[in-house]
């Protein structure tokens, strides 16, 4: 018997992570018959509309009854609880209880945390650029930044190109790696990822630079945002005086480090601005600010708005959004 996956599709889903994992599903099919078949949900039934304008016609999810799928894969995008409910969590946990294999595309791991759907031993994965939001939220969780994660009863994935890895992972566990590797070849793929390859791209193709130590200390800065490690104490790490490395900054980013680790910094904090209720202070204190006024005049020059202007301008109505406040 074909096996029954099931996508509840968000409002503003990520169309690419929706399409990147039935793609793999639907050639599986075209190389032999009837392996898979899906569904596609909403919470109303009605059509639902993707992040890039795209609509698809769904059927209500509440209504799964005895049709329900052997694996559920919640889809959201910049704002995975803008329709957060109590009767979405409810039906979530029932689902749980069915014994229904229960997965998260993009931001979807949001909606399974929020509706207390992973233990404090699930290894779980979602977009790298939701990453700081989701720690801050369920700082008790285990977040990678994997391309996806399985486990016995959950499976989670970055979204985007990541979908194809984890579906082609399924596909071969499910019945042969020969089968995941022809379905590969059809997307003109040189190969299948690794849940271990990176979601974004490394430090030195990120800022075009191949000096080991100088990628070992943007790592490092990267790591240490809210208690920002100082000059000195970067150079010591790599064996280096604070005169080098300063060098090291300026000959390969005409930057010196000071300057580069506070645009790191905040960077960040525009991250948790627009993608979390957190209070401002907050942000302050998580992004290794000395002070509101210090985090709001730098925040101004770098922005060219306030944080809480920056904050407003992306409302629930602006894509960058997330809507927390559902407790």
């Amino acid at each position: 018997m074909p096996q029954d996956i099931a996508f509840l599709l968000l409002p503003g889903f990520s169309a690419l992570g929706f399409i990147s994992a039935v793609e793999p599903l639907r050639v599986a099919n075209r190389f032999r018959n009837d392996l898979y078949r899906w569904r596609i949900l909403s919470t109303d039934g009605l059509p639902v509309t993707a992040s890039n304008g795209f609509s698809l016609n769904a059927e209500p999810a509440y209504g799964m009854g005895g049709q329900a799928a052997k694996l559920l894969f919640v889809i959201a995008g910049f704002k995975p609880l803008a329709c957060y409910t109590r009767q979405l969590e409810n039906w979530l946990r029932q689902q749980d209880r069915a014994g229904i294999t229960l997965g998260g595309i993009d931001t979807g791991s949001f909606v399974l945390a929020e509706a207390g759907l992973f233990s404090l031993t699930d290894s779980l994965t979602l977009h790298w650029e939701a990453l700081s939001a989701f720690r801050e939220r369920y700082p008790a969780l285990q977040v990678s930044q994997e391309l996806f994660e399985t486990g016995p009863r959950r499976m989670t994935c970055a979204g985007g190109t990541a979908s194809i890895d984890m579906m082609l992972d399924l596909i071969a566990r499910d019945h042969d790696a020969a089968l995941a590797a022809a379905i590969s070849e059809q997307f003109v793929m040189s190969r299948i990822r690794r849940p271990s390859d990176h979601q974004r791209l490394q430090i030195a193709a990120r800022y075009g630079i191949h000096n080991p130590k100088l990628i070992h200390v943007i790592g490092m800065m990267e790591q240490h945002m809210e208690e920002p490690l100082a000059p000195d104490v970067l150079a010591q790490h790599i064996d280096v005086t604070r005169r080098q490395l300063e060098r090291l900054f300026c000959a390969a980013l005409k930057d010196t480090p000071t300057h580069f680790y506070l645009q790191l910094r905040l960077s960040r904090a525009r991250e948790l601005l627009q993608q979390t209720d957190m209070s401002i202070t907050s942000i302050c204190v998580a992004c290794g600010f000395e002070s509101p006024s210090h985090f709001s005049r730098t925040y101004r020059e770098r922005f060219g708005a306030s944080p809480s202007r920056d904050r407003s301008s992306h409302s629930p109505h602006a894509e960058g959004a997330f809507i927390a406040a559902v407790r």
